[in-house]
């Protein structure tokens, strides 16, 4: 199959290529090793900066939050028996192997965090094993999936130029196997289908596991990885609350980055893994390419609303429980998952317009939303709620969203643009990886810019 993942790696040695060529001039030059700034201590900064330190090449991240681990966001919601919740990234694939690599290496446990879907559609309950599509839909997509294999680039090109609702209306998806797959594929992709390129989600389910990598979570809380980077690489390497306000770059060499709170860093090259927005926030000294910047200003980041809620009892009577719905909370799903207790927390992951519908209420309307939704299927489950809480990445100060979405005519428009290096910068994130949102793809992308340096 020639992926995505492949199609990144050939791009990328191609310019590692071009790089090459140009820089030597026929001859291989080793200087010494240069001293690098890292912008972000999210999966991407911190990987990059753990390849660094396992080849001794001295650097330091700034990290503009008041903690590490970036978009991946693990919170306590309750102490006395320690369970824990994702308000940020959450699951890792069968198929991440780098993520479950360095969970290997770091001694942390992978659970089992596979779901079977309940669904709430027009009113009605409907358990998990007693709905489908229609047997004439399931068909079809699974001759659209077997298909991709066979596709050309130049067919690839041309898909990326529709969104993904309207490939499957193309495609014979119509009424209730339309509106379920607008649920299901919102929920992965965080807005309508209607904002997603078609071939950055038919390639995605395509090339994942059967549940679209929805596989495992880190016991004890994603951000237990990113602690054990930090942890390894020394904490003194890393300055919190550090943001990045100005980056100098002398193209002869030589690079200095400013910092809101004054503090001024020089190194020999620059390693962001800044979010698209934080990105075109600095000033640039020399500016971004226009064409870069444009194309950091077309990028969308998913609006996505968590409010986890803590029951005192797990009334949905099965771990693996999870359920789609058609109302305002969108989506609910066990958070607590492998964590022995009475109680529970059941997270409602809203997208897009309804994510900030539902951010804006206070939590009386959000505990009244909930039962409304879960009523039919559960009764009355107002009285058993204790706490919630609730993250609205839309209004995140630094991404402004969860992670990417590339829309039409994206995918292979805009990506390679915000590849490039900028002088003496290099970039990564999830926004390029192979799949957007994932803790994996940042990695990836961290360790790529780490090896070109």
């Amino acid at each position: 199959m020639s992926s995505r993942r492949q199609f990144i790696k050939q791009s990328s040695l191609a310019t590692a290529g071009i790089i090459l060529t140009s820089s030597s001039w026929g001859k291989f030059f080793i200087g010494k090793r240069p001293k690098v700034i890292i912008v972000g201590a999210g999966f991407a900064g911190l990987s990059a900066a753990y390849y660094l330190h396992k080849k001794k090449i001295d650097f330091v991240v700034l990290e503009a939050r008041n903690r590490i681990s970036g978009r991946v966001f693990s919170h306590t919601m309750d102490e006395q028996e320690k369970l824990v919740v994702e308000l940020g990234a959450e699951w890792v694939g069968a198929s991440h192997t780098r993520l479950q690599d360095l969970c290997n290496e770091f001694g942390l446990t992978l659970d089992n965090n596979q779901f079977n879907s309940h669904l709430i559609y027009k009113g009605k309950y409907h358990k998990s094993g007693e709905w489908d599509y229609s047997p004439e839909w399931k068909n079809k997509f699974a001759q659209l999936i077997a298909g991709y294999d066979k596709m050309s680039k130049a067919d690839k090109i041309k898909l990326d130029k529709i969104d993904w609702w309207r490939y499957l209306v193309n495609n014979g998806c119509e009424g209730r196997d339309l509106d379920i797959r607008e649920l299901l594929d919102s929920t992965d992709f965080g807005e309508t289908i209607r904002h997603v390129s078609a071939f950055a989600a038919l390639s995605e389910y395509a090339e994942s596991s059967e549940k679209n990598e929805m596989d495992y979570k880190i016991r004890g809380g994603n951000s237990l990885l990113a602690q054990r980077m930090a942890d390894e690489i020394g904490m003194g390497s890393i300055k919190l609350k550090h943001a990045v306000k100005r980056i100098v770059q002398d193209p002869k060499g030589g690079v200095e980055v400013h910092c809101t709170n004054e503090a001024v860093f020089k190194a020999d090259k620059i390693i962001c893994t800044a979010p698209a927005f934080a990105v075109k926030k600095i000033n640039w000294q020399p500016a971004l390419p226009a064409m870069q910047a444009a194309a950091l200003d077309e990028l969308q980041y998913a609006r996505i609303n968590k409010n986890p809620l803590l029951f005192s009892k797990r009334f949905w009577n099965a771990e693996d429980f999870d359920m789609v719905t058609d109302q305002l909370p969108h989506y609910f799903y066990h958070a607590t998952k492998n964590q022995p207790s009475p109680k529970g927390v059941l997270i409602s992951y809203t997208i897009g317009d309804k994510a900030a519908v539902v951010s804006n209420q206070d939590d009386q309307w959000k505990a009244a939303m909930v039962q409304q939704t879960l009523g039919p299927a559960f009764g009355d489950v107002g009285q058993l709620l204790e706490r919630q809480v609730n993250y609205y990445w839309g209004n995140d100060e630094y991404s402004h969203g969860a992670y990417a979405i590339y829309g039409k005519g994206q995918w292979f428009g805009l990506r390679p643009i915000l590849s490039r290096s900028h002088i003496h910068t290099h970039f990564a994130g999830e926004h390029l990886a192979d799949w957007q949102g994932f803790m994996e793809g940042a990695i990836n992308t961290g360790e790529a810019a780490a090896e070109k340096i």
